[in-house]
């Protein structure tokens, strides 16, 4: 297997703009919403006070204690759209809108990958979140197993997917930990032939188990080993956790899918703004094979 590192820039964003960053925060445009929020990689200067900004709806502050809180219009909600793909969005707790928007380089590339297929795929998606790279997929034509262990975000990517005109048939939501259902769909003798995950960098199951990235990604991947089918169409490794370079990626896929005939992509993902820098947004890795 090849394999090449990059950096991916999002586009095609009507809704979604990076108005400007600095000093820890950018300040971003999502529809008619502008917002302030903390953002880990901005350590250079802004070029103006962001919070000096007319018409800002909305502003995260941390709190010493951990956490944070939106100051203002903490229960806005919103609508975004992006090449026939519809999200409804709110302001969430840990500075969250519910959805990634950098993801969009990946959607597209899985769009392309699964349309030029032209076969029956059966595409897993795990902590897959309020579901864009669901609805992304199954747009596309592919059956979609969407998994995340927390049900409000299901049920958002359910209202995602129907805002979209997903067809119900292609998708399957399931309420679970990630590690758990795969182990089910082993014994049980399922295939897929597509793999995506976005876990967070730490976390915690229902019953205590402890997630965290450097220790258990490289598990889960060896894990869903098996359940690829013999023709594996693509398998994508998305990560926010500052720090962590995409060669690791490259190295887990490649080690985990040695013997496969694809190639191998590992890439910065990042967002254009306005000031004509690009912002880093975390690391994806991609197994391809077409």
């Amino acid at each position: 297997m090849k394999e090449r590192t990059m950096v991916k820039v999002a586009t095609d964003w009507d809704d979604y703009e990076i108005i400007a960053t600095g000093d820890g925060e950018k300040l971003e445009r999502w529809g008619k919403l502008i917002l302030l929020r903390p953002d880990p990689q901005v350590i250079w200067h802004a070029k103006f006070p962001l919070k000096s900004y007319k018409g800002i709806n909305a502003v995260y502050r941390r709190s010493e204690k951990g956490g944070g809180a939106w100051s203002n219009n903490a229960n806005a909600s919103f609508e975004v759209e992006r090449k026939g793909l519809r999200f409804s969005l709110k302001l969430m707790g840990f500075k969250h809108t519910g959805l990634f928007p950098e993801q969009a380089v990946n959607w597209d590339r899985m769009q392309e990958l699964i349309k030029r297929a032209n076969r029956p795929l059966k595409v897993l998606n795990l902590f897959a979140y309020t579901g864009g790279a669901t609805v992304a997929c199954a747009k596309a034509g592919a059956v979609v197993t969407h998994v995340d262990a927390a049900k409000a975000m299901v049920e958002r990517a359910k209202k995602n997917a129907e805002l979209s005109g997903v067809d119900s048939r292609n998708t399957r939501y399931i309420v679970d930990d990630c590690m758990k259902f795969i182990e089910r769909e082993i014994r049980r003798g399922n295939k897929y032939d597509a793999v995506i995950m976005d876990p967070p960098s730490y976390g915690r199951g229902a019953n205590g188990e402890v997630w965290k990235i450097e220790d258990s990604l490289a598990d889960l991947v060896e894990l869903t080993k098996g359940v690829l089918s013999d023709d594996l169409l693509f398998y994508l490794i998305n990560s926010y956790t500052t720090g962590l370079q995409p060669t690791v990626l490259s190295n887990i896929l490649t080690l985990a899918l040695k013997g496969r005939k694809g190639k191998i992509e590992s890439y910065e993902v990042a967002l254009p703004t306005k000031e004509g820098i690009l912002l880093p947004c975390g690391a994806s890795g991609m197994y391809f094979d077409i």
